[in-house]
């Protein structure tokens, strides 16, 4: 027994503890590596959300019916592509229009009377104009000779009273002093007959003028009255045109028929109908709809994210790189919007199109694991103690 003492005595010796102390110094850098990686290594913090997917830059305009109505003609084909503008469904306007051919019709026709009587004004106002060029001739003329009669009649009264003068000192025959008072009677008599003629043109000139007045207000009545009926009429035509033209829906942009009703010729839709939704052209983008807590304060523009399309599993076709835009202040059904600009890749076989979904991964943090252990630590401690306003009071504790 002391030899086999003596023996192992010996192999302790010659090992000298050698493997002991290298596995210790072993253990010891590995250890010290893991706390340097532990407390200075980072780790990528992501928020994820499946409520996402690609849509074009420019917003969608949906096809709606304006007035309600029975469709007569429809041209929405589903992923085709119209311009501004483009007829999409015709509704039926039969009745309107049969109204507007009528209106129309009738604005002819009181158009026609407008002119005719705008014709007869300006003839009235030449007629006018000339009587009173004719008018004051002819009173200018009598005036003249009343004028002329006049001083004819004051000559042959003083030449009856120079005759009287002269037969009362019996220088002349009394028949010489009749003769001289019958001719200033004839005198007398003209002058009164010019003074007449002058008075019944001035009459009559004031008659023809107040009657030329009279028709000319009549016809300016007859006329106010078509302008109004016209301008009646109009708006009558402007609004059965408006009525047609919104029996005809058209594309408000241009783009391509992302969604279209099955619409049948005879088919009646109502008013506020969604017919379709156009697509306009356009960069593509990434709309993701985050819960707010995660996302609020956390998700900022130029943060790097990536998304993963449904339809392409990512382990085949990969994901697509983006950068956070904008992220919405107000929240809006329960979800924070944020829109990201993605990098597409041109040689990638995915088809990039407008409406596909996916899931949006967002990187929010660079943290050590140890900070990492640390918050899911105060998470957990947060919800292991209860709240204060949870806690149950008894009475007697006030």
């Amino acid at each position: 027994m002391s030899a086999s003492f003596s023996h192992s005595l010996r192999v302790l010796n010659a090992d000298g503890f050698r493997y002991s102390i290298m596995g210790l110094l072993l253990a010891a850098a590995l250890l010290s590596l893991w706390v340097g990686w532990f407390l200075f290594a980072r780790v990528t913090l992501y928020e994820v959300t499946e409520k996402a997917r690609l849509e074009v830059s420019r917003e969608s305009h949906p096809v709606q019916v304006s007035v309600a109505g029975r469709v007569v003609a429809t041209h929405l084909i589903l992923g085709g592509e119209v311009q501004a503008r483009d007829v999409l469904v015709e509704l039926d306007s039969e009745a309107e229009r049969h109204r507007l051919e009528e209106e129309r019709a009738s604005l002819t026709t009181v158009a026609n009377q407008l002119g005719v009587l705008r014709k007869e004004v300006a003839t009235e106002e030449q007629a006018r104009h000339e009587d009173q060029q004719t008018a004051r001739t002819a009173l200018s003329e009598a005036r003249v000779q009343a004028k002329g009669a006049e001083a004819t009649l004051a000559f042959a009264d003083e030449e009856v009273k120079r005759w009287t003068q002269l037969q009362a000192k019996g220088y002349v025959a009394e028949l010489d002093l009749l003769r001289a008072r019958n001719e200033a009677q004839k005198r007398r008599t003209i002058a009164d007959a010019l003074r007449l003629e002058v008075s019944r043109l001035e009459k009559d000139q004031r008659t023809k003028m107040s009657d030329r007045t009279a028709r000319l207000d009549r016809l300016n009545r007859e006329i106010s009255q078509l302008q109004g009926q016209i301008a009646t009429t109009t708006e009558v035509i402007e609004r059965l045109a408006y009525e047609i033209e919104k029996r005809r829906i058209l594309a408000p942009v241009a783009g391509r028929l992302g969604e279209v009703a099955k619409l049948q010729v005879g088919t009646f839709v109502l008013e506020g109908d969604r017919l379709g939704v156009i697509v306009p052209q356009g960069e593509l983008r990434a709309v993701a709809h985050f819960l707010p807590p995660p996302a609020l304060g956390r998700i900022q523009p130029g943060q790097l994210a990536r998304m993963r399309l449904d339809g392409f599993p990512w382990t085949q076709y990969g994901a697509i790189t983006a950068t956070v835009a904008s992220v919405a202040n107000e929240i809006r059904d329960g979800r924070v919007r944020v829109e990201l600009t993605v990098h597409l890749d041109p040689t990638s076989p995915i088809p990039f199109q407008h409406g596909l979904p996916g899931t949006v991964e967002v990187e929010v943090d660079h943290v050590s694991p140890a900070t990492l252990l640390l918050r899911i630590a105060g998470k957990l401690l947060a919800r292991a103690i209860p709240r204060p306003d949870s806690q149950n009071v008894r009475p007697e504790d006030h």
